[in-house]
């Protein structure tokens, strides 16, 4: 059965190459193209599509208000498609919040081979996002409520987590932790039940290097540690969350003060730069049994093999079970390996890590 996307978009220029792209790929269809959200309404009604691709920026009603109206009335697979700037970054994860499935930025022409990988990349994220289990959004305001009120306010009620504040004299061990598709609002949510004081927590979430300093920023407004986007050669402390940037690879390095983050432009892996299995390989290797391993939800199998290295050396390793999973795609993948020694839903898991990372 083919999946049918319906293309939101207000360039026509855009709709018709996401559709020359999409329409390509086996069991893909594009069953239309609307301009605006009015146009959208009226052929998601008649067409009845699988997953819809929506503009974050499009004119009269925008693309967050249209999904907003969406997720109360018809809940369905979206999949934003997001300019690659600070505002569109933004944007995109409070449509995240709203319920979007997942996001791509807009093709770029890098040449042949750009469009051929974005294409694929496109296409992996519909298909995904057409058999994702919709969540709960986490950020929907009431009827009269403004977007940006309602999202300032939940920025300003920066609330701390529950149970007893962690003071630690010194590093003891260290949290590694990897997402993907649905991992945003999965890292969010799992930061909130962490207290301030907190082991220091290292993340790879797959996402564009224009969008990771947002998605630090929105998370350190939000949740009781510290949230950085790592530049490379921070002190790795207490307290603190560092963020892999989406240009490179994040690692673990001893330095005469202790562990440091080093960043690494290495070619991607598993498709992927950051890559989960790196910074998981690494916390393999250097540290071992002072690591925390957790997989959160995510398409592919990128983090399978390096938290079984991390298993291996005598980490601890936890991963979010499929029924409060986006995507049960990577800790599924490292559940089969024999990577996860504990499954929990998301809004358990972070208690037993935190257990883990005191001991």
């Amino acid at each position: 059965m083919k999946t049918r996307v319906l293309i939101v978009d207000d360039s026509a220029v855009m709709r018709g190459l996401l559709t020359d792209l999409i329409k390509s790929a086996p069991g893909m269809e594009v069953v239309g193209g609307a301009p605006d959200a009015a146009s959208a309404r009226e052929m998601i009604k008649a067409l009845n599509p699988d997953v819809l691709t929506l503009d974050v920026n499009m004119p009269g009603m925008g693309g967050l208000e249209f999904l907003l109206r969406l997720m109360r009335l018809r809940p369905m697979p979206v999949v934003m498609v997001s300019g690659f700037t600070q505002a569109g970054s933004e944007t995109t994860l409070k449509a995240l919040e709203l319920g979007a499935v997942d996001f791509i930025g807009k093709p770029r022409s890098d040449g042949p081979r750009s469009i051929e990988i974005y294409a694929e990349e496109l296409v992996d994220k519909l298909r995904t996002a057409r058999s994702a289990r919709l969540r709960r959004p986490s950020a929907i305001p009431a009827a009269g409520t403004s977007l940006t009120g309602a999202t300032q306010a939940t920025a300003a009620a920066k609330p701390l987590a529950t149970g007893p504040m962690v003071r630690l004299g010194s590093v003891n061990k260290i949290i590694f932790l990897g997402a993907s598709t649905g991992g945003t609002e999965a890292i969010k949510e799992f930061l909130l039940g962490v207290p301030g004081g907190c082991p220091p927590i290292l993340i790879v979430q797959h996402m564009p290097e224009a969008f990771t300093a947002s998605f630090a920023k929105r998370l350190d407004s939000l949740c009781a540690p510290q949230v950085i986007e790592a530049q490379g050669n921070e002190k790795i402390e207490t307290g603190k969350v560092y963020i892999a940037p989406g240009h490179s690879h994040m690692v673990i390095r001893k330095a005469a003060s202790g562990y440091v983050t080093e960043l690494q432009a290495t070619p991607p892996v598993n498709r992927h730069r950051p890559s989960v299995d790196v910074l998981f390989a690494s916390a393999a290797a250097l540290i071992g049994r002072q690591a925390v391993g957790v997989i959160l939800t995510g398409m592919g199998k990128d983090g399978a093999q390096g938290l079984l290295k991390m298993r291996q050396a005598g980490a601890r390793t936890f991963g979010q079970d499929e029924a409060s999973c986006v995507v049960y795609g990577m800790p599924r993948e490292a559940f089969l390996v024999g990577a996860v020694e504990e499954q929990y839903a998301l809004d358990s898991i972070a208690r037993p890590v935190l257990n883990a990372a005191l001991r």
